[in-house]
């Protein structure tokens, strides 16, 4: 019986997303990283929150829709996504709030071959392009593809991993990418391939994310998180070629990759509190999402909007 409560006791703690280790007594917490949030990158390397006694569990995300798979399981407590990831995770059913905003990014643009003709969005109707769905890039994709008259339905979207998306490009067999750096960076600098269209109106922010239950149960450890973000967003900005070194290392691209995704494409300076910014770019998306079936319905969508936002730990953090 002892050894039953003691299991179910570790079960429990484990439910909660937060427990004290057996063997050091830390809080634990678990995050992701992404080559897509360089910050992420910072705060792990620098070590800053284990050196605040928290145990980290790091897991990488792939792209927004991993985050959401990972916080919709448990696996992380805190994981970051684009704005419009957020809003679609939320409105079908994922209990996440936005915490904290790390970057206004220009992460994704529609991309094709060096060899292509293809140089407006209209040439995409009747054609492959891949994209990973539930992620920036396939939201952008949307947009752009409203934007000109047509809808999801006037291409055939190929789902898939952002990597995997870029391979495809490159043997030829989609027509486009709705691409996402570091990764698009590469094969702009490395292959020739071309960004046919870009546009910063329909990116939607990188979103920190945390489970409902975390915030609820842990709103110290959610403050440390993103009191860590600030300093990783401030730490960049004052030492760009060292951001830039471990962007390159962590993520596997060169250094000239790097510079461009941080330097020509990352804004770190906007505002950290979730706000009317973000509020207007996602009702922008909003209706996109609902008509493309990308959200149980409308209601539903409104209603995420409506509660995503926490930003009282971003205030906190920024506070004089």
């Amino acid at each position: 019986m002892i050894r039953t409560a003691a299991a179910l006791a570790a079960v429990a703690l484990l439910a909660a997303g937060c427990s004290s280790s057996a063997e050091d007594g830390k809080p634990e917490v678990k995050l992701d990283y992404a080559y897509y949030n360089p910050a992420s990158l910072v705060i792990r390397e620098q070590g800053w929150l284990e050196k605040d006694g928290l145990d980290v569990t790091w897991v990488l995300s792939a792209g927004s829709n991993k985050a959401n798979e990972n916080l919709r399981a448990g696996t992380v407590d805190v994981g970051s996504t684009a704005g419009a990831a957020a809003l679609q995770a939320r409105a079908n059913g994922t209990p996440i709030k936005a915490i904290e905003i790390y970057s206004h990014p220009e992460w994704t643009a529609l991309v094709t071959g060096k060899d292509s003709s293809i140089t407006s969005v209209t040439q995409l109707k009747g054609k492959k392009v891949a994209a990973t769905k539930g992620t920036d890039p396939y939201f952008f994709l949307l947009q752009a593809l409203r934007e000109h008259g047509l809808s999801g339905g006037d291409v055939e979207v190929v789902n898939l991993q952002h990597a995997d998306g870029e391979a495809a490009l490159k043997r030829g067999d989609v027509a486009a990418w709705a691409g996402l750096d570091p990764i698009m960076a590469t094969s702009e600098v490395g292959s020739g391939s071309k960004l046919f269209y870009r546009n910063t109106g329909f990116t939607s922010y990188g979103f920190l994310n945390a489970r409902e239950a975390f915030i609820k149960d842990h709103p110290d450890l959610a403050q440390k998180v993103v009191d860590a973000y600030q300093k990783a967003r401030e730490w960049i900005t004052a030492n760009p070629d060292e951001a830039v070194a471990l962007l390159a290392k962590e993520s596997g691209v060169s250094p000239e990759v790097a510079k461009v995704v941080l330097t020509q494409r990352t804004d770190f300076t906007v505002s950290p509190v979730p706000g009317d910014a973000q509020r207007t770019v996602l009702e922008r998306i909003l209706p996109v999402l609902v008509d493309e079936g990308q959200v149980k319905d409308e209601s539903s969508a409104k209603t995420a909007l409506d509660t995503l936002f926490d930003p009282q730990f971003a205030q906190k953090a920024t506070a004089p």
